[in-house]
């Protein structure tokens, strides 16, 4: 198999900034949007940062898909390839998966008052269950998800290598075979965490590889200006940032009435609406990265681009600076509007606070990759940073030479 260059793609760090943007959205809305603040005034804002924003795990995992594929496709699968991707995540996402998972479970044991006076053989079943399925913390799931599809991924890019013919049909594939387990779950197994299981976000990782895959007919699309697109292009554009609008729009409202009214659909009806909302928007966000690093000042596409090399680290630490932030809730009054004040403030705080957190330790503590992943290029010694803004010219990225 001939293995072609892949040009760097430094437009993926301002898509991971957008998507750790939603998740901590979400996180900081959860509270308010969910028990505390039902009967403010400003309740349809803590339901829409909520909801609105509920994109963030989804597009990671799509985003994961693009990568592997868009690195690893045109490559052999050998033996020596698969160990050192295997090398590279144990070192870099599980190891900080494990010891954030067990930071996180003590610490919510403490806060329980469940530590002390439980024997260790209960506490080491609850860990070991913990770890398996990503339910040590409320985020940790994604992580745990990640792993599953790294453990897949070598046998999914071998079965696409060997049958091509699978690929065209991948998207529909994952679609059926990802609602398939909706159904079966709900009918039959009853598993109380499917949200942990990789089969749940199959339908993003697989349209990831897909794009992937097939970048070289979706790049003039993305990277060039609207004077250079086609009818066609245009009116792919304007459908599907439309139609992600409304439907997102659509979401927000159907759970604004069920939390305000107690009013419900039927549950396949919520996951379907967040299906399709999480689905586009993996696609608006994609679009929407090389429309900023192509359109933005320089200082906002360098600004996004750091927070995406450090979206990881971020992810791992922010519910303790949430947790710990959330101690002030208690003296603001849910309906006033210091609390939703409160509210946005703690999405700025959590994501300031936790960014200069986890950038002073790869900056100052060389073995800080231990608990928060890979050290950014940007924050590496080792690597020249001439290269992190290149902008476009006649739709044409500068800065080619430079590889994913």
């Amino acid at each position: 198999m001939k293995i072609s260059k892949k040009e760097w793609l430094p437009q993926l760090d301002v898509f991971r900034a957008l998507a750790i943007l939603g998740v901590l959205s979400v996180h900081a809305s959860s509270y308010a949007a969910g028990v505390q603040a039902l009967s403010s005034p400003f309740y349809y804002v803590y339901n829409f940062m909520n909801i609105f924003f509920k994109f963030g795990t989804s597009s990671f995992i799509f985003l994961s898909g693009f990568v592997l594929f868009y690195t690893y496709y045109e490559r052999p699968v050998t033996v020596s390839l698969v160990a050192r991707f295997y090398r590279r995540r144990l070192t870099y996402i599980i190891i900080p998966y494990v010891i954030a998972s067990i930071c996180y479970f003590l610490y919510s044991k403490y806060i329980m008052r469940e530590l002390m006076g439980v024997p260790y053989v209960e506490l080491w079943v609850d860990l070991r269950n913990a770890l398996l399925t990503g339910t040590a913390y409320t985020h940790l799931y994604f992580v745990a998800i990640s792993i599953q599809f790294y453990i897949l991924f070598p046998f999914i890019l071998k079965l696409f290598q060997w049958k091509p013919w699978i690929v065209k049909w991948a998207i529909p594939l994952a679609l059926a075979l990802q609602w398939g387990f909706v159904f079966y779950n709900k009918y039959s197994l009853h598993l109380p965490n499917k949200g942990s299981l990789a089969i749940t976000y199959l339908a993003y990782y697989i349209t990831g590889a897909y794009l992937a895959i097939h970048f070289d007919r979706i790049k003039p699309w993305l990277m060039n200006r609207w004077e250079l697109l086609t009818q066609r292009q245009k009116r792919w554009t304007i459908t599907l940032w439309s139609s992600w609008f409304v439907v997102a729009l659509l979401h927000v409202q159907v759970w604004y009435v069920t939390r305000t009214t107690g009013n419900t659909i039927h549950t396949q009806g919520y996951e379907l609406i967040w299906n399709v909302h999480a689905m586009l928007s993996a696609l608006v966000l994609l679009h929407a990265t090389f429309l900023i690093y192509r359109k933005f000042s320089r200082k906002i596409v360098a600004f996004l681009t750091r927070m995406g090399e450090l979206s990881f680290a971020i992810y791992l630490l922010h519910p303790m600076v949430l947790a710990q932030y959330r101690r002030f809730r208690y003296h603001i009054e849910p309906d006033s509007l210091g609390y939703l004040a409160f509210i946005i403030g703690g999405l700025l705080v959590t994501l300031l606070v936790t960014w200069a957190i986890v950038q002073f330790c790869f900056r100052r503590i060389s073995w800080s990759w231990v608990c928060l992943g890979t050290v950014p290029r940007s924050l590496s010694p080792k690597v020249k940073h001439k290269h992190l803004w290149r902008p476009y010219k006649d739709g044409k990225c500068l800065s080619e030479k430079y590889k994913i």
